[in-house]
Formats: C-alpha cells, sequence, structure tokens
C-alpha cells in the first residue's frame, strides 16, 4: 500500500496563537486540525504543498519559499504508512475564510495554553514539533527532525 504525504501547516499570529479549523469532514468524527493536507502534484515538495492546500483551504496566501519544515513524521494510524511534514509558516493576523464548507465549519485563533479538543491526530503530532510542552498521544509515531532550520 503507497504511503500518504502530506503537510500540517503551523499559522502562528503575531501575538502568539495558531490558526486551527473545526474539521466536520465526512466519516470522521469532529475534530480540530491545522490547515494542511496531501502533497499531490507532479514534483511538489513539502512547502510547495503546504503553501498551495493554505491557499485553498484559508485563502491566506504565503509563498513556499516563507514555509519552514521543522520535522517529518512517520505514522501508522490510517493502517499504512503516512508521512507528514510539520511545516512552519510565518506569523500572520489576516482572517482565515472558509473556502471548503464540506470539511471546515470554521477557522479560530487559540492561545497555545488553551488548544481544543478534540485534535486531528497529524496535526497534533505536528503540533508536538513546535510546542516543547504539547505532547499528544503519539504512540506508534515518530519524529525526524531536520536538522539546520
Amino acid at each position: 500500500m503507497a504511503p500518504v504525504l502530506g503537510a500540517g501547516v503551523i499559522v502562528p499570529t503575531t501575538d502568539g496563537r495558531v490558526l486551527l479549523g473545526r474539521r466536520i469532514t465526512a466519516g470522521e468524527t469532529p475534530s480540530w486540525g491545522l490547515p494542511g493536507g496531501k502533497v499531490d502534484q507532479p514534483g511538489e515538495s513539502f512547502e510547495q504543498a503546504a503553501a498551495r492546500e493554505l491557499a485553498e483551504e484559508t485563502g491566506l496566501v504565503v509563498p513556499a519559499g516563507r514555509m519552514r519544515v521543522l520535522a517529518v513524521l512517520l505514522d501508522h494510524q490510517l493502517g499504512r504508512p503516512r508521512l507528514t511534514a510539520a511545516v512552519l509558516a510565518p506569523p500572520t493576523d489576516a482572517p482565515a475564510e472558509v473556502t471548503e464548507p464540506h470539511s471546515c465549519a470554521g477557522w479560530q485563533r487559540f492561545a497555545l495554553d488553551a488548544l481544543p479538543e478534540p485534535m486531528f491526530y497529524p496535526s497534533g503530532l505536528v503540533l508536538g514539533c513546535w510546542l516543547p510542552d504539547y505532547r499528544p498521544a503519539a504512540e506508534g509515531a515518530y519524529r525526524y527532525a531536520v536538522v539546520g532550520h
């Protein structure tokens, strides 16, 4: 079975909050998650996928060159390998729009010490790369930090 490749995008604000969306994808338990999605364009990098998914899901436009991969995460929660890049966007306070109402009920910014639950599993793993005190349930997940970021 081919692995799923994706990117989760951490979008901080200038006052230290983070952007999360209320996931309402059919067939899934509602949860909170970061913007992001699959690397599915030919020749696409994690940074390019992060920039594309961020624009598609929120209307926020950030050049791929301003995205920074913090780590790559490997998990098998789907019954097959999933590689997720933890990607940090530059801080922005620009409003996020709901562009995919079939999968997102709204975007909100949360204080880092008041993150909502339940958190979408890959988003929790990504946030754990950025927030030293955030420890989501990560049994069976592996983190590979990017050196020199």
